[in-house]
């Protein structure tokens, strides 16, 4: 599954489009490595995201195409917020 999509249906960012823009302007990294929108996610990956404020590190436990709002936390486990 793409990062971009990933972000949005883990309600990790609220927008696909934020996503996106957050990964072409570099705040995004998966594993260490800065990525673009279309990579593709694995499960076990730690995503990392730096917002102003600081950052949140994450690891990828499930991937869907879609989850009720509920269940949306179950895709991943936070490592370091």
């Amino acid at each position: 599954m793409r990062i971009d999509k990933f972000l949005k249906v883990s309600r990790i960012l609220k927008r696909r489009a934020i996503a996106l823009e957050a990964c072409k302007a570099g705040k995004v990294s998966v594993n260490g490595k800065d990525v673009k929108p279309s990579y593709n996610l694995k499960i076990g990956d730690e995503v990392e995201i730096r917002f102003s404020a600081g950052e949140l590190r994450f690891r990828v436990l499930d991937l869907k195409e879609t989850v009720k709002k509920e269940e949306a936390a179950s895709l991943y486990e936070i490592v370091k917020e």
